[in-house]
């Protein structure tokens, strides 16, 4: 039955609130000033970090160059197919709780429940794992200092940056991205010519890629084990979801962003990953074949070394250290906006739920912040051990995630139409869906069940444990609300497909009408 009410009618032809309006700001509301390019480097600055610089060499090291190029792009497949659910109904509805809101209204209370808190937990614990990244890194100049020291002072500046509006976060995090994709675009550019030997020299540029030696070591079972660290250096894509809610015109910028975003990051980790991969052999131990290695020998540092360019080595550390600081900036971010979301939702304290004159969530980025104290477990267990314990303990939580998104997007599309809109008629619309959201499920579920099958089978109880604790963790935070609610699945028929600005709009169509009639 087709809708016809004026709701129905804005909700399927409405824009957002005209952008720069000087509207007063509500009370604990956040305020909508970031653009089109600030999203587009959330996106690109929060997925490109350790990921990318320090933990590509394990996965080389794991799957050979050929087992990791294959993961990287499966992933990236998998990611692109989320992104497309995502730009879907963040167009939509735009708001800063995006995948708890999504995951409350398109299946149900707990599950969004369990969601958020998931969501708020991975990036926390992110954002302590690029501290010990940072402290690591900081080594290559100062060795004699303690890792601990170096995550305390970064903690504390990040927290700061974080405390300014979201226009200033959004302008630091522009300029702190647009080092790194500089940064990476002149990688890429170097690699090629080290390659064909006008940089430095390399007898060979495909001998690491020739039969015999090895180029899918380990295997499928290899290489699905190395999607963990290959789904953790693509997790930040979906910064943008999160973003939306501080957008200026979140309903044309979003889809705009997620189309952009992703081929440019796929072509960095492929392209990266490929140049490692000629330059290095993958039985090199500098590739952190062990938890335990050097993390500030990263494969970037080593390929300028080898090429016998010191201070580019240097140079590109620092880099790194920018890159680490860049996503942990974002990660600090993104777990504030979902702490604060679950605040308005009724799904953690109020006081989260409160901002400053700035429309900044001042608590929920203090909560957050106490969680990137686990940065100093370095001074503890070693700087190798947490990061990869942390690193672990994050990229489950991230595919857990990412689930919810293919959920969701299932959910929401059947539920549109069985309240009788039109795909058409969407802002956005994924252009593969129903196809999209199941394979992804389908990719996420194998990944999650696989990711660390040789500690379950070697029987070693703290890397199952490290590996695996998101997952019972998401599991009890669903049950037991769910138990305490009694919430059960969201009916399509009955799904709030409203964004604010569908609400405010229709009041004030509303007004306007009552104004004329009088």
């Amino acid at each position: 039955m087709q809708r016809t009410t004026t709701t129905s009618t804005i909700d399927q032809k409405t824009a957002a609130v005209t952008p720069g309006d000087p509207a007063p700001l509500a009370q604990n509301q956040l305020k909508r000033g970031m653009s089109s390019r600030h999203l587009q480097m959330i996106a690109i600055g929060g997925s490109i970090g350790t990921g990318l610089f320090v933990a590509s060499g394990g996965t080389i090291a794991q799957a050979g160059p050929g087992g990791a190029l294959l993961a990287y792009a499966a992933v990236g497949l998998m990611v692109y197919l989320l992104m497309q659910s995502l730009g879907e109904m963040t167009a939509k509805i735009p708001v800063a709780g995006s995948f708890q809101t999504f995951a409350t209204r398109f299946v149900s209370p707990s599950f969004g429940f369990a969601i958020g808190w998931n969501y708020w937990f991975n990036w926390a614990i992110t954002v302590a794992a690029e501290l010990v990244a940072a402290g690591i890194v900081m080594s290559f100049w100062l060795p004699d200092v303690p890792g601990w020291v170096w995550a305390g002072v970064f903690l504390v500046a990040l927290t700061a940056l974080n405390a300014l509006s979201a226009k200033a976060f959004g302008e630091g995090e522009f300029w702190l991205a647009l080092i790194k994709v500089a940064t990476v675009i002149a990688f890429l550019a170097a690699g090629v010519l080290m390659i064909f030997g006008v940089l430095g020299s390399h007898a060979d540029p495909l001998a690491n890629w020739r039969e015999g030696k090895d180029v899918f070591h380990g295997g499928w079972l290899s290489i699905v084990s190395v999607f963990m660290i290959a789904g953790f250096s693509f997790q930040g894509t979906e910064l943008v979801g999160v973003a939306a809610g501080e957008a200026k015109d979140p309903r044309r910028e979003v889809p705009k962003a997620i189309r952009r975003v992703f081929w440019r990051i796929m072509l960095f980790y492929i392209g990266a990953i490929f140049i490692i991969g000629c330059l290095i052999p993958f039985t090199d131990p500098s590739l952190l074949a062990s938890g335990e290695a050097d993390v500030a020998s990263s494969p970037f540092t080593l390929v300028f070394e080898r090429a016998g360019i010191a201070f580019a080595a240097a140079a590109m550390n620092a880099v790194i250290l920018t890159a680490i600081l860049s996503a942990g900036n974002s990660g600090l971010y993104a777990s504030t906006r979902m702490l604060y979301a679950m605040a308005h939702d009724g799904k953690a304290p109020k006081i989260f739920g409160r901002t400053n004159s700035r429309g900044v969530p001042i608590m929920a980025l203090l909560a957050t912040a106490a969680v990137g104290l686990f940065g100093f477990l370095t001074a503890l267990v070693g700087q190798g051990a947490a990061y990869t314990w942390l690193l672990n303990v994050s990229g489950l939580c991230g595919f857990i995630v990412w689930v919810g998104i293919a959920v969701s997007h299932y959910r929401f599309r059947r539920g549109y139409l069985a309240q009788g809109y039109s795909a058409k008629d969407l802002p956005y619309v994924a252009p593969l869906f129903p196809l999209g959201p199941i394979v992804a499920f389908l990719m996420l579920i194998a990944v999650i069940i696989g990711q660390n099958y040789q500690a379950v089978l070697a029987g070693h109880a703290l890397e199952v444990l490290s590996a695996y604790i998101g997952l019972p963790l998401f599991l009890v935070l669903w049950l037991v609300h769910r138990m305490v609610t009694k919430s059960k699945l969201v009916k399509l028929t009955e799904m709030d497909l409203n964004a604010p600005e569908d609400i405010e709009e229709s009041a004030a169509v509303r007004s306007a009408r009552t104004g004329m009639k009088n």
